[in-house]
């Protein structure tokens, strides 16, 4: 990596405002996804340091929540402009450790700063209200204040974003975090724990520790002084970290599995539709819990749709996210992609078909050929499951209400996406759809203005935008007597 600043490839843990060793020495080797050459080796932690965490938290806490909001404020924006100040670098370090192609990192790294910039000014919003008294002689008024110390547990496929989007709100509302970064990708982490360093952030408001995940996350989950846990990964481990956080009753909010249906109408402009479900589908291989999972076209445009997107897809160039031109990276990792290529195969043995050439990737490494499959039936594994990969199954549909029945036949909610033109049907199909986030006429949905979550299996909470600082903050109401 070519890096300006090389004080942002951090390998320590950040804790109480000092870069620390795990206690045992152990470390963890990142490896780049592309080539399998080892990045760095950084600090496995495990539950000592995850304790030391805490304790730094709580002390910071107190005096970080009592601080002005327009203080708190200002230091996220110094977080918002160093990012960017820094966005190539992080980029670099970004895809060196997660593979996806530079210009995507690019585009990540401007997001996860805009909650940075969105939470600066939201800092200064979180309002009360005085509520009318049932006598004259009391005033009933309410306040907001931090929930207190914040969990924040964040996966490998955005390792910047992710964490920046917990970040910014818990710190906007006054709260300190302990942040887990996941374990094949905690240089992007570490680096926004040295930005927050520069930015002046007092010790022991963040901190970064990645290592164990068991021994981390049991610390987080059963701490007393932990208030509130934020995740973003699998539906499964978001159920047990659930369950965990029961025995102290913590604030949860869950940003989790998804199984996107992107319904294409025959209404819909075909060309705008094929772009925005290449995006959506090809973006960061096909890793991201919004990816379109099961593509849903209508019978009179199918074939059209199917040949023309088909055709996109299999002229995406795939290679290392550092070369110029790469528009798609590699999976995370071998076994990732030995996964998603199980799924194509048991799809293809069960009567579907390949649009697209067959896989030329070695059967061994973490690229996965982008594959479109036609003649695809909703029971098959890849309409059932989140794929998390670049392979896109292509189903028929006839009608619209056997379009908006198939899209919610899932125990999942994240996010939905259609294309059409009707103005009647735009409305129907939107509020008809049992998703938090829906994209019409559009593949690219996130922003930090508008609140990201979802229904059903797919969590709870909204991020960004808001609403989002709500899941950070708990309501007091005081009551005053003996006004007269």
């Amino acid at each position: 990596m070519q890096l300006k600043n090389r004080e942002l490839l951090r390998t320590q843990a950040y804790v109480d405002g000092a870069w620390i060793d795990a206690g045992t020495g152990a470390v963890v080797q990142v490896r780049n996804p592309a080539t399998g050459a080892v990045v760095a080796e950084a600090a496995c932690c495990g539950a000592a340091e995850t304790r030391r965490a805490i304790r730094a938290a709580e002390r910071a806490q107190a005096d970080w929540s009592r601080r002005a909001a327009k203080e708190r404020g200002d230091a996220l924006r110094r977080m918002f402009e160093a990012m960017l100040a820094s966005q190539e670098d992080l980029a670099c370090i970004l895809t060196a450790e997660q593979g996806k192609p530079l210009a995507e990192a690019r585009v990540e790294i401007a997001y996860g700063a805009s909650y940075f910039e969105w939470f600066a000014e939201e800092a200064k919003r979180i309002y009360g209200d005085t509520i009318p008294a049932p006598g004259a002689d009391k005033r009933i008024v309410t306040i907001k204040q931090p929930v207190g110390v914040v969990a924040c547990i964040t996966p490998w496929n955005f390792p910047n974003a992710m964490l920046a989007r917990k970040i910014a709100p818990a710190l906007a509302a006054g709260c300190s975090v302990v942040c887990k970064p996941a374990t094949s990708t905690p240089l992007s982490a570490l680096a926004i724990a040295a930005l927050a360093e520069k930015a002046g952030i007092p010790a022991g408001v963040v901190n970064v520790v990645a290592g164990d995940t068991r021994a981390i996350g049991a610390e987080l989950t059963r701490h007393p002084a932990v208030r509130k846990l934020a995740f973003t990964g699998s539906t499964a481990v978001g159920k047990e970290l659930i369950r965990a956080c029961a025995g102290t009753v913590k604030r949860v909010s869950m940003e989790l599995g998804g199984n996107a249906p992107f319904i294409v109408f025959d209404d819909a402009d075909l060309e705008s539709a094929v772009q925005g479900a290449l995006v959506c589908k090809y973006r960061n291989a096909g890793q991201t819990c919004v990816s379109a999972n099961r593509i849903l076209v209508q019978s009179g445009i199918f074939d059209a749709f199917a040949s023309r997107f088909a055709e996109a897809a299999g002229a995406l160039k795939l290679g290392n996210g550092m070369d110029e031109g790469t528009a798609m990276g590699p999976l995370i990792d071998a076994p990732a992609a030995r996964g998603v290529r199980e799924m194509v195969e048991e799809a293809l043995a069960e009567g579907a078909t390949l649009l697209t050439e067959a896989d030329r990737c070695a059967k061994t490494g973490a690229f996965v050929q982008p594959a479109v499959l036609a003649d695809v039936t909703p029971r098959m594994r890849v309409c059932q499951e989140e794929i998390f990969g670049p392979v896109a199954p292509l189903l028929r549909f006839e009608t619209e209400s056997e379009a908006i029945r198939l899209a919610n036949d899932t125990p999942y909610g994240l996010a939905a996406y259609f294309y059409a033109r009707d103005v009647g049907r735009i409305c129907r199909v939107g509020e008809g759809l049992e998703f938090g986030i829906v994209g019409i006429n559009e593949g690219i949905i996130s922003n930090a203005a508008a609140p990201f979550g979802g229904v059903k299996e797919s969590g709870n909470g909204r991020e960004g935008s808001k609403y989002g600082l709500d899941d950070y903050l708990e309501i007091k109401y005081l009551c005053l007597g003996g006004i007269q």
